[in-house]
Formats: C-alpha cells, sequence, structure tokens
C-alpha cells in the first residue's frame, strides 16, 4: 500500500481516480490546483504522484520542478492531455518518472504505477544505507553488492536477504508487501528454490535470527506484510 497524491483539477476525473487507486488498496490524498498540492507536499509524507499539466494557480511543470528541488527522490506521474512530443520531452526533463496522456485506460495507469512505486523502493547507487538502533550495532548495508553489516561485524547475506533487507531499509517504518518482495526477487540472481510466499517466510525468519540483539525486529503486519522497526525513540 502506498500512499498517493492525486494533482487534477477535473473534479470527476479527480474523484474517479482517487476511488479507482483506493479499491487498488493505496491510501490517497487529493489536491485540485498546484498551490494546495504544494502545501500538501510540505506537510505530508507521500510514496508517489500523479500530476496534471493543466492546473490553475500554479501549473504542473512549475510544481514538478519545485517537488524535484525539495523531494528529488519523490516518483512523479504525469497524467495530462498534452500529447505532443514536445510536451511529453518537457515533462521528463523537468523530472517526471513516467508520462501518460488522456485518455487513458485505468489498468494501464495503474501498471505504470506499480512499476514507477517498485522501481522508488529499489536501493540507490551511491553510499551505504543505515539504520539507526538503541544498540551499538547499527545496520549498513551496501547499495549495489549483498553486503551489510551489524555496527563493525559483517553480516554473511544471501542476494534474497540483502534485497529483500534493503526493501526493508528503504521503507523504514512502513509495510512492505509480500507482492513487492517478489516482485524486486524476480530481477535477482536466482539462489535455488521458488520465491514463492513459502519461501519468503523462511528469509524472513533468517534476517530477524541475524538481527537478534540488534534492536532492530522485522514484525509481521497481518494481511498486509513485513515492517522494519528500531527501539530508537
Amino acid at each position: 500500500m502506498a500512499h498517493l497524491l492525486i494533482v487534477e483539477d477535473d473534479e470527476l476525473l479527480r474523484d474517479g481516480l482517487c476511488a479507482q487507486l483506493v479499491h487498488a488498496g493505496h491510501s490517497v490524498s487529493s489536491a485540485s490546483d498546484g498551490a494546495q498540492a504544494q502545501n500538501l507536499l510540505e506537510s505530508t509524507r507521500f510514496d508517489g504522484v500523479v500530476l496534471d499539466l493543466g492546473l490553475p494557480v500554479v501549473d504542473g511543470i512549475t510544481v514538478l520542478i519545485w517537488i524535484r528541488q525539495r523531494l528529488a527522490a519523490l516518483p512523479v506521474l504525469i497524467l495530462t492531455a498534452r500529447d505532443g512530443v514536445e510536451d511529453r520531452v518537457q515533462g521528463l526533463n523537468a523530472g517526471a518518472d513516467d508520462y501518460l496522456t488522456k485518455p487513458f485506460e485505468m489498468a494501464e495507469l495503474l501498471a505504470r504505477l506499480e512499476a514507477m512505486l517498485r522501481r522508488s523502493r529499489l536501493p540507490a547507487f551511491g553510499g551505504s544505507l543505515e539504520v539507526q538502533s538503541s544498540t551499538s550495532k547499527n545496520l549498513r548495508l551496501d547499495p549495489v553488492l549483498p553486503l551489510g553489516w551489524l555496527g563493525e561485524e559483517a553480516m554473511e547475506l544471501t542476494h534474497r536477504e540483502w534485497s529483500l533487507l534493503s526493501l526493508m531499509v528503504n521503507n523504514m517504518g512502513q509495510v512492505v508487501s509480500r507482492e513487492d518482495v517478489l516482485a524486486v526477487w524476480q530481477t535477482a540472481p536466482q539462489e535455488g528454490g521458488a520465491a514463492g510466499s513459502n519461501a519468503l517466510e523462511v528469509y524472513v525468519h533468517r534476517l530477524r535470527r541475524k538481527l537478534n540483539d540488534s534492536g532492530l525486529n522485522i514484525r509481521n503486519v497481518r494481511g498486509l506484510g513485513y515492517m522494519l522497526e528500531s527501539d530508537t525513540p
């Protein structure tokens, strides 16, 4: 489940999008103009944005540039009636992650959103991923290689364990669904056995044992997925 912001000035389309996305299992907030969207983005954490370009008060491209200056990693899908090549190029160059023109099929929008959200949860290239704990054993993960450390002690991680733990670190304090994990595993090297729900339970159990006494815990959120938590206040 993701928390999405829908920025669309057409009330009927906005309400329809919100209803469909809620039905798909997401939580949704909405804005009817660019200024309202900026206010919501300043006060609320979102996992993704669906952004119309032809907005009143503050136009969509301006909002997109504003997002990239303040929330560089926030995924944004442009949804607009502007179907010219120059418009698409302008939107992508301004920082959009994807682009869909009106009219559109809801199934395609949902598929593009899910793909965009999956990509956003992958570890970024760059420095190590780190989670603080109440002990001296902070968790660090290499963002590219299946390597990890608890404090100064190296962790032995298989590729699936590393990709699962990286996904939870990137979504610390939020539920990671089984579907999200299995989607990431599809792109990971095979290491024996099918990457199904039963296998996932085994890998979660292994990681819990490896995180023992670290101040970190993987909580099973019934019916939704898993959440990495720290006992740090």
